[in-house]
């Protein structure tokens, strides 16, 4: 636990200092798991504003840039940009790639063509809808290989860079920040990020810099069968705070519009 008090200390301290929000603001959050409430950053992501902003979960485990859209999730988001709500501003954070390169016919999407075409899709319907459109990268995954991270998800942050480069959309490099915040813990540090139990062969191998598949156990689980497992990619409660606050950080330091309705801490 110092390991995330000694993080959340350096933070506070480079953490942009709030003013007074005059208009209230709302953020919609789409993507896939590892941006959810339940496992993913979206939690500590929306508990980093004050309560003139509306913070709106709407991403789905499981899903991808192309089946978001297929199981109907997108048309809800649409429908809630056009509800006639006065909002000052809305934001659209538009996160996909995990799972995008899943062998599962309903999930992926071709990298050089689909891909970008979905995420560009998003964007535009976005601004349709007369909101903004906020492009993010990808969560990090927390492999690690003889000390160093492992870089898996690179392809989809480049592909989702060039959308937005040549939109001129806004985006959140999600994955370059939080991959160099769990370089710097090192696999014990980011192992604790997780959600679920560590299991005993991953406690075991800790000090090798190295990470392997975790064996779970009856023992070493120990969680309801709704409770959330151990994993590489996926967050518990602490790493969804420490990480939701990164992320939110690395937005307002290039979009001054958001840093108002921050909280203080």
């Amino acid at each position: 636990m110092k390991t995330f008090a000694a993080l959340f200390t350096v933070l506070a301290l480079l953490s942009p200092l709030p003013a007074i929000a005059a208009d209230p603001v709302r953020i919609i959050v789409v993507g896939d798991s590892t941006m959810t409430d339940k496992s993913g950053y979206g939690k500590g992501f929306c508990a980093r504003f004050t309560p003139d902003v509306t913070c709106i979960n709407a991403a789905r485990g499981g899903r991808s840039s192309k089946s978001y859209r297929a199981e109907g999730l997108w048309d809800k988001v649409l429908e809630q940009l056009r509800d006639g709500k006065a909002y000052a501003r809305t934001y659209v954070w538009i996160g996909f790639g995990h799972n995008d390169g899943s062998a599962k016919p309903e999930r992926h999407t071709d990298l050089e063509t689909e891909f970008p075409v979905n995420m560009r899709r998003y964007a535009q319907d976005i601004q349709a809808a007369g909101a903004i459109p906020v492009m993010v990268t990808p969560l990090t995954q927390r492999w690690f290989r003889n000390g160093t991270l492992k870089d898996d998800l690179r392809p989809w942050t480049a592909a989702i860079r060039v959308v937005a480069t040549d939109g001129d959309y806004d985006l959140v490099d999600v994955y370059g920040v939080t991959r160099t915040a769990v370089q710097a813990m090192g696999p014990v540090a980011a192992n604790r990020t997780a959600g679920g139990p560590i299991p005993q062969n991953i406690l075991d191998s800790e000090g090798a810099g190295t990470s392997l598949p975790a064996v779970f156990s009856d023992a070493s689980q120990g969680t309801p069968a709704t409770a959330q497992a151990f994993d590489y990619t996926h967050l518990g409660p602490e790493g969804s705070a420490l990480f939701g606050k990164i992320i939110v950080d690395a937005w307002a330091a290039h979009e001054p519009g958001i840093r108002p309705y921050l909280k203080a801490n």
